[in-house]
């Protein structure tokens, strides 16, 4: 139904933007490819071409000031547990992943071929991706991509249990965990993020009635990050919000750049700022990290 609407122009102004810019820019956030790799600096990461496993960053990791911190808290710990690991860099472009889910069919497939042939370049053995809908796209949608395809959690969880990771501070907070909907319900990953969380020393976990394949949705896929709050009913990332108030939470954790985004949209509209905080699981791993 929403191609039938791509095909005959019938779309909201914001959404109609987005896929411009996807189109013309390569990313959803209409800000030029040049920056696409700022997030990265100082932090000496190589490109693909002197690597064999690539971390795929995404758009909104990439181009947003708050997903930026998880990119870069994520590749400091692909550094310190040996990863050889390299970037595209500015020549990333979007995985496609939400110019389908918004009906511009034929644009995917645009996009998925450039990926592909921009793959076949360097002798990549394995991508790892910040967000579950990239995750989701390159495993489920791109059958001709043929390396294994890892989404950050279960990577870091590998090393984490092979001791290449050390936690030398603890984080005395009680923290529930939301599963995104590409990472859990889609992909059967509920496990690995837990365990993460788990193992950082002081940490209490406290988990929510309605989890793993229960977890109710943050609303931001499929085109609604890039619809204005006040023009919804009340989304549901504020009662997953209440849903952690409400199990003793001080923080929401997640691994998903748009549940963090709207969750934390959440906690702004509702005046929660003071009682819980959201953050990636990476953001919490960076803080105890040695």
């Amino acid at each position: 139904m929403r191609s039938v609407l791509v095909e005959d122009g019938q779309l909201p102004p914001k959404i109609r933007d987005v896929l411009k810019s996807i189109s013309v820019r390569g990313n959803p956030w209409n800000i030029g490819q040049e920056k696409r790799s700022e997030w990265a600096q100082g932090l000496n990461v190589k490109g693909i071409a002197d690597a064999e496993i690539l971390y795929y960053v995404g758009c909104t990791p990439a181009f947003d000031p708050r997903l930026q911190k998880v990119a870069m808290c994520l590749a400091t710990a692909l550094t310190k547990g040996g990863v050889n690991f390299g970037i595209l860099g500015n020549d990333e472009v979007c995985c496609g992943n939400e110019i389908r889910r918004m009906g511009d069919i034929w644009s995917f497939d645009a996009l998925k071929e450039m990926n592909l042939e921009m793959f076949k370049q360097f002798p990549i053995k394995q991508i790892i991706t910040t967000s579950p809908h990239c995750y989701n796209t390159f495993k489920n949608e791109y059958p001709e991509l043929s390396v294994d395809i890892k989404h950050y959690t279960q990577v870091v969880h590998e090393l984490i249990k092979k001791k290449k990771l050390k936690f030398t501070k603890t984080l005395e907070k009680t923290v529930t965990y939301h599963d995104p909907c590409f990472l859990g319900r889609q992909n059967q990953i509920f496990d690995e993020p837990r365990a993460i969380l788990k193992s950082i020393p002081g940490l209490r976990f406290v988990e929510m009635d309605r989890a793993r394949e229960r977890s109710l949705c943050c609303e931001g896929g499929g085109g609604r990050m890039w619809i204005e709050a006040h023009e919804a009913k009340e989304r549901t990332a504020t009662i997953r919000v209440q849903d952690a108030l409400d199990h003793g939470a001080e923080i929401l954790a997640t691994a998903c750049p748009f549940c963090i985004l709207t969750l934390e949209d959440a906690v702004k509209s509702s005046g929660f700022e003071d009682r819980i905080k959201i953050c990636d699981i990476m953001e919490l791993v960076n803080q105890v990290m040695e």
